[in-house]
């Protein structure tokens, strides 16, 4: 799977999460996946939550509107971003040519 991919009610997107990175970012990553740093421990669902928030605040939605599909005790996670996709993909193409 690319780092994102249009859903007709959203966007999935794939992500490698390093937990305990200290502090919270996402980044560009490789071509298959985004990269997040998270302040939080793996420790009863803390780093994915920090996550889930992390996402919707980048990509200005709910966080109720941040699913998580796959990955739960996995460091590579698939996410579900409900929205609008040609503006979601928007702001996910944007990491990617903000990236040095």
């Amino acid at each position: 799977m690319p780092a994102w991919a249009e859903r007709a009610d959203g966007l999935d997107i794939a992500i490698r999460v390093t937990p305990r990175g200290g502090r919270d970012a996402l980044v560009a990553g490789t071509a298959d996946h985004f990269a997040a740093r998270l302040a939080a421990a793996p420790v009863a669902g803390a780093a994915n939550a920090a996550l889930v928030a992390l996402v919707a605040k980048h990509f200005g939605v709910a966080r109720r509107d941040v699913t998580l599909l796959a990955g739960e005790t996995a460091r590579l996670k698939r996410l579900r971003i409900a929205g609008t996709p040609a503006a979601l993909a928007k702001i996910a193409a944007a990491l990617y040519e903000a990236a040095p």
